[in-house]
């Protein structure tokens, strides 16, 4: 009597992503055991619990040695020691450096040190994120700002070639890198309603108009740092409140126009001018650190709260702005229409996405 046995062998290495998951989500193996048994596996695929216990300790080790490779994308994508298809290198990347945004939420605008990650138990505790998790994420963080913190070029660009993450993802890391570099502040109680998204969303267009690479390409760390020259400028902008004429000039054109069109028109005209000396004001003081850092902060507590206070809608303040920004450049006392533009186009974008009703 004789047996017949058939084997298949292979060099290819095996990837589940639901275990994958696991592991990133900061389980250990005996964890990740109890809930795939929860999850019904043993009565899908007729396995015992010891065959589950071995595949998920065999798929832990595997993600282990792989790890070292994840941490510089570009050496996983080149090593021959593991056969993995294209297709899985991607969804390994991609998900390894994925982030939970109640995390990030957590950390945006810290300094990426020793000191941030020692209070990473009081995030997991908060967060009821894995510690593991959170260690996990804010290594990837640091790992990033620190490759291409000294490089020239676009930051975005820089972090896809050497991190291989998708487009949004780049972005994400991009606004990361540049909050944590800023210091810009976040984590004040009356900004806890803003998003992740609503931050990278304003961190791209500060890349885009106020960093030095806006307006020049080849200084290094271009999307890093912004434009301090620029900065220093935008106190030229003052003669818009302190010229008596000019403040009721700006006035004059933003009210005519608006005219009709706003249903708050007498609190936006009674309120005009202190609208208008916040908005400057944040210009002029942006030469501070300090007020660098509090750039969110002076948003909200100089504009966007006062607006709400009069219940403006989110199309009230949107037609406020666009008169305001272009009222200004009509002015013929006025001779600083393109720093005004460069200024008020992205603080236009700010508020509006910071505006919620």
């Amino acid at each position: 009597m004789s047996n017949e046995l058939d084997i298949f062998v292979g060099n290819t290495t095996l990837i589940d992503e639901e275990v994958y998951q696991l592991w990133l989500d900061g389980y250990s193996a005996c964890d990740a055991v109890g809930i795939r048994i929860k999850s019904g596996i043993l009565e899908q695929t007729g396995a015992t619990t010891d065959v589950l216990q071995s595949d998920t300790m065999d798929h832990y080790r595997t993600f282990q040695m792989l790890e070292r490779l994840l941490h510089f994308p570009l050496k996983l994508v080149n090593q021959l020691l593991f056969q993995i298809p294209p297709c899985r290198q991607v969804m390994l990347i991609q998900k390894y450096y994925a982030f939970d945004e109640a995390f990030v939420r957590e950390v945006l605008g810290k300094k990426l040190s020793k000191g941030t990650k020692k209070d990473l138990d009081d995030v997991s505790e908060k967060t009821d994120i894995t510690l593991k998790s959170c260690r996990r994420q804010f290594d990837n963080f640091k790992r990033v700002f620190k490759v291409v913190e000294e490089m020239k070029g676009s930051l975005v660009d820089n972090i896809q070639q050497h991190f291989l993450l998708s487009d949004r993802l780049t972005r994400d890391y991009a606004a990361i890198v540049f909050f944590a570099n800023s210091r810009f502040e976040t984590g004040k109680k009356k900004l806890q309603y803003l998003t992740f998204e609503d931050f990278a969303y304003c961190a791209e267009q500060l890349i885009q108009n106020w960093t030095l690479g806006a307006v020049d390409n080849q200084v290094d760390d271009m999307d890093m740092d912004l434009d301090k020259e620029f900065l220093q400028d935008l106190k030229e902008l003052k003669i818009l409140i302190t010229d008596k004429d000019l403040l009721d000039q700006h006035k004059s054109l933003v009210c005519t126009a608006l005219r009709g069109k706003i249903g708050i028109f007498p609190e936006m005209e009674n309120n005009f001018k202190t609208l208008s000396r916040g908005l400057v004001n944040i210009a002029a003081n942006l030469t501070h650190t300090k007020d660098v850092r509090d750039f969110f902060i002076d948003l909200l507590e100089k504009f966007i709260e006062p607006c709400k206070l009069y219940n403006w809608s989110f199309s009230d303040v949107h037609l406020f702005l666009t008169h305001y920004t272009v009222s200004a450049c009509a002015l013929d006392a006025f001779k600083q229409q393109v720093l005004w533009e460069r200024y008020m186009s992205t603080v236009k974008s700010c508020l509006l996405k910071m505006y919620h009703e």
